[in-house]
C-alpha cells in the first residue's frame, strides 16, 4: 500500500461567490470548470480541473482566508499567467527564494493565497 499521488485540493471560500471563482480560476486561469455530484452541488461550491489533479472550492461557514496554506498551481507559461492575474487588477508577487524556479503567489477573489509555478512536460518536471 502507497499513496501515488494527489487527487484534489480543497480550499474554503464564502457562499455565494461561486461566479468570482470561476471568473478567476476558469476564466483569467483557464482552468475547466468540471460539474459537481448533484448531492454535493447543492452544498455549494465550485470544482476546476488542473492537469489531472482538481482544485476544490467548498463552502465553509465563518469563512478566513488561508493566508500562508496554499496550494500550488503548475503553468507552462507563468509569465503569461502574472499577465492575466495583473490585468484583472490581481496582485502578482514574484518570488525567487528556490534558485532556478519562477513563481509568484497571488490571492484568488475571495483572499486566499495561491502560488504559480512554471514546470515543463507531462511529467511537471521543474525548471532549472
Amino acid at each position: 500500500m502507497t499513496v501515488i499521488g494527489i487527487h484534489h485540493i480543497q480550499i474554503a471560500c464564502p457562499a455565494g461567490t461561486e461566479d468570482l471563482l470561476r471568473h478567476f480560476y476558469g476564466v483569467v486561469c483557464g482552468m475547466p470548470e468540471i460539474p459537481k455530484p448533484p448531492a454535493l452541488a447543492a452544498r455549494g461550491g465550485v470544482w476546476f480541473a488542473a492537469g489531472e489533479q482538481q482544485l476544490h472550492c467548498g463552502v465553509e461557514n465563518g469563512f478566513a482566508p488561508a493566508l500562508k496554506a496554499h496550494p500550488c498551481l503548475a503553468t507552462d507559461d507563468v509569465d503569461g499567467l502574472a499577465a492575466a492575474i495583473a490585468g484583472v487588477g490581481g496582485e502578482v508577487r514574484w518570488d525567487n527564494a528556490i534558485p532556478g524556479v519562477r513563481r509568484f503567489h497571488t490571492d484568488d477573489p475571495v483572499g486566499n493565497r495561491v502560488e504559480f509555478q512554471l514546470v515543463r512536460g507531462p511529467k511537471l518536471d521543474f525548471i532549472v
